[in-house]
């Protein structure tokens, strides 16, 4: 066992885990804020809902805190998003945390990419690579689309473990579902100038919503997933978007600024920057709220100079 979980176990140990949850609520605690919103918007008021990231940090890079593993020690479910998204701090945490109820395969373990559509599955598996997710792209959450399957898998795992509260779960999960329903019409007539634009993004964030509006995803900065890249891939991306005359240039929130912008500059692409999460900037406060800012951010972008 690693120094880093002995430390954590330790922390447990000496009863740090107290978190103050509400003793009559459904303690849940999610990997990321959307997941978050959701659970509250179908548990209402039977749960207690903590998020351990926070929608500003790189989700490969989220740190295995003791107060993480504390949260995981106390919680009757975990929602997550799932393709392997969280693999660089959850199996160590509930490692940690020892926590039966949340481990994989355990009704506690909610996995939100159940009823999602893989986009991005691998063909080989190789760590040279890259960050490489064997199931498929994991931020399938800026989606709006695949969003209300995040909701779906949500209540049915509420439900699953608290039966009793089912009928209140799926009334919730409709009325929230219906919102949803009304944005995404919405936001589907929005898209329209961005059909068809050619997009490079840092990171891989952007394939899902890329492939609901219509966009060309043209590549992207890191050669691989979470690998910098190299002058030499960066000098052949910039040579190949001159040619293509690609539209934008999206550096997520949490990436690099300063090289995403070299290249909108070198290749005459607009730079757009969006979060990957709730909360990556502050006007998005909840999911609904998340997408409605990405998709003003692009077609703003689109109608621009």
């Amino acid at each position: 066992m690693t120094r880093t979980l002995c430390t954590l176990l330790v922390t447990i140990t000496l009863g740090i885990a107290g978190q103050g949850w509400a003793a009559e609520k459904i303690r849940v605690v999610t990997t990321i804020p959307d997941l978050a919103d959701m659970t509250r918007q179908v548990g209402g008021e039977l749960v207690d809902v903590s998020s351990i990231c926070t929608g500003v940090e790189d989700i490969h890079g989220v740190p295995m805190r003791p107060s993480f593993a504390a949260l995981l020690n106390k919680a009757d479910i975990l929602v997550l998003m799932g393709f392997d998204g969280e693999h660089a701090f959850l199996p160590g945490l509930l490692e940690a945390a020892s926590n039966s109820k949340v481990l994989p395969g355990a009704p506690g373990y909610v996995d939100c990419s159940l009823y999602v559509r893989p986009l991005q599955i691998p063909t080989r598996i190789d760590r040279a690579l890259g960050d490489i997710h064997p199931q498929g792209n994991h931020h399938f959450n800026l989606d709006p689309g695949e969003g209300k399957d995040m909701v779906r898998a949500i209540a049915d795992g509420l439900s699953h473990n608290f039966p009793e509260h089912e009928v209140v779960f799926r009334k919730n999960a409709a009325a929230y579902l219906a919102k949803l329903d009304a944005a995404i019409e919405r936001w589907d007539q929005e898209a329209a100038p961005l059909r068809g634009k050619k997009v490079v993004s840092y990171h891989s964030g952007m394939f899902y919503l890329a492939d609901r509006y219509g966009m060309q995803s043209f590549g992207t900065i890191e050669p691989y997933p979470g690998v910098d890249p190299t002058p030499a891939h960066t000098a052949e991306l910039i040579e190949r978007m001159q040619q293509a005359k690609v539209d934008f240039v999206v550096r997520e929130v949490g990436y690099p600024v300063e090289l995403a912008k070299t290249i909108a500059d070198r290749t005459g692409a607009k730079l757009v920057e969006i979060p990957l999460m709730v909360h990556g900037v502050p006007e998005a406060t909840d999911y609904i709220s998340f997408i409605d800012y990405n998709m003003r951010t692009l077609v703003t972008a689109a109608h621009g100079p």
